[in-house]
């Protein structure tokens, strides 16, 4: 399956060796991400230390793994579809996600913001949502 993850889920795999951790390197999905996810993750850098008791350095490793899953798409491919979008979500970051999950036809945005469950034109899934995915394969 083809996914686009929000940063609140890498940030959340980064804070806690946890269920989102698990399906975030489970191979049983391709995970897709807009380029600018890593500034986006790197703005939390040091409350992500702090909340998972890690070093710099394993910060720096533990992302390094993470993002070996996810595949990050230049803005020059889903650019055309934020001018569009604008009008389906209130948060304008939020945008970016969806105009990648249109772009590269994905089935839909991993993510827990609750801005997504007002637009209709992708699917969301929560780690619940994934969960069930993995079972069935």
């Amino acid at each position: 399956m083809k996914i686009i993850i929000d940063s609140n889920r890498v940030i959340a795999a980064l804070i806690k060796d946890s269920t989102t951790r698990e399906i975030l390197l489970d191979k049983n999905f391709k995970f897709f991400a807009p380029e600018y996810i890593k500034s986006e993750v790197e703005k939390y850098r040091s409350d992500i230390i702090g909340k998972a008791d890690i070093s710099e350095e394993e910060f720096e490793i533990l992302l390094s793994l993470l993002f070996e899953s996810i595949t990050i798409v230049p803005q020059s491919e889903y650019q055309k579809f934020v001018d569009t979008l604008k009008e389906e979500i209130q948060d304008t970051k939020d945008v970016t996600y969806l105009a990648v999950c249109l772009s590269i036809k994905a089935d839909g945005i991993w993510t827990h913001d609750p801005h997504f469950k007002d637009q209709k034109k992708g699917k969301i899934f929560t780690n619940i949502d994934m969960l069930r995915f993995i079972d069935k394969s």
